[in-house]
């Protein structure tokens, strides 16, 4: 659990800003985007394998 401490006369904007920031740093926004939806472990490995060839590939055009 996030918190964050409100100083007394803080702006809500800045403690909202902070807050985010917190929730970017921990992972908590991407982590429940990827527990939205499961998906079985043979799938995300074969996205991962198909996305290393796509950057292997882009890589050796380069060259």
């Amino acid at each position: 659990m996030i918190i964050v401490p409100v100083k007394e006369g803080e702006n809500i904007e800045r403690a909202l800003k902070k807050f985010k920031r917190k929730s970017e740093k921990t992972g908590i926004i991407k982590e429940q985007r990827i527990r939205r939806e499961f998906q079985k472990p043979s799938v995300v490995k074969r996205k991962k394998m198909q996305h290393a060839i796509y950057v292997n590939k882009l890589h050796q055009e380069e060259d």
